[in-house]
């Protein structure tokens, strides 16, 4: 089991912020350090300093760390067009040394888009997108040196690209996908994916989808053992109660809540449900790490956690 940090910028944080917790969970022996894709603080109305964009910051953390891998979960299709989108990444991988994973979605948080004037399609036309997303992206990357891409689809189209530049990981990096739906998600999952994904769902929920995403595996021909399947939770860790209660009262939760939603309670209560998991087929947890000024936080999951797995 792979130990993941995964913060959520938009609550309020700015560059430094989320180099000093990459940074922190690069020394502490965290495998990557993965950030959201949004650009509206949720359930406020503030959100100071206010949005960062998830691949500048992932341009930056690729110069100022040196091994701890980076990605996000998710990157909205609606927010970038594949062509760039895939240039963007490309060039990161490169400014990174080849340890960058795009993890990407169909997006979803409608005010986000109302905010800052990007338009905000139906479910089924952001699913739609999402697929043509992944098959230009990846054509793209997998295009041989001195050839040429083209895509006709219905959203987008491609005539004779170089497809340039190319990562450094090949034949591409990582590509995350996931979520709850039953029949697109697996689908896609299937055909595209290196990581399937669930955030915020129990045991038994990740069992019925990840069963899915293994059928829809098996009906396109891949063996899906192939396919990493991880888990993302949020994280609440103290070496007691009280400091449980501590740290669920600084991210405005409850501890209960947060033992039978999350990871939270002690050490020796988080390795425990981190096994349940683990039983279950997931390979990776994301940490989801709310308070970004607490790095003593991840000090402890590494110590007293991570060394357990």
């Amino acid at each position: 089991m792979e130990l993941r940090i995964f913060t959520e910028p938009q609550q309020g944080a700015s560059y430094d912020d989320l180099l000093a917790v990459a940074r922190r969970a690069e020394e502490t022996g965290f495998g990557a350090f993965f950030r959201s894709d949004h650009y509206l603080m949720m359930g406020a109305v503030s959100g100071e300093p206010g949005p960062t964009d998830a691949w500048t910051t992932l341009a930056g953390l690729a110069r100022d760390t040196r091994s701890i891998r980076l990605g996000t979960l998710m990157t909205a299709a609606t927010f970038r067009l594949p062509g760039p989108l895939a240039i963007t990444v490309a060039q990161v991988d490169q400014m990174s040394g080849g340890r960058v994973e795009l993890g990407i979605g169909t997006g979803w948080y409608d005010a986000e888009h109302s905010a800052y004037g990007i338009p905000f399609p139906g479910l089924g036309e952001r699913f739609d997108r999402l697929a043509e997303q992944l098959a230009v992206i990846t054509g793209l990357w997998r295009t041989p040196r001195g050839e040429t891409f083209d895509f006709a689809g219905r959203h987008y189209q491609v005539s004779d690209s170089p497809a340039l530049p190319k990562p450094v990981q090949r034949p591409h990096p990582p590509i995350l996908l996931g979520g709850r739906g039953v029949k697109r998600t697996p689908q896609l999952a299937a055909r595209y994916a290196d990581e399937f994904n669930l955030p915020f769902v129990s045991v038994d929920e990740s069992v019925a989808q990840f069963e899915r995403v293994r059928a829809a595996c098996k009906e396109v021909s891949r063996d899906p053992a192939e396919l990493t399947l991880s888990n993302a939770l949020v994280l609440c860790c103290g070496r007691d109660d009280a400091e449980v209660a501590r740290r669920a009262a600084a991210i405005g939760r409850e501890p209960d809540e947060l033992r039978e939603n999350g990871l939270a309670g002690t050490p020796a209560e988080i390795v425990d449900k981190i096994g349940q998991y683990a039983e279950i087929g997931s390979q990776r947890i994301y940490l989801q790490v709310l308070d970004l000024s607490d790095l003593d936080h991840l000090d402890l999951v590494a110590t007293e956690v991570m060394r357990q797995l």
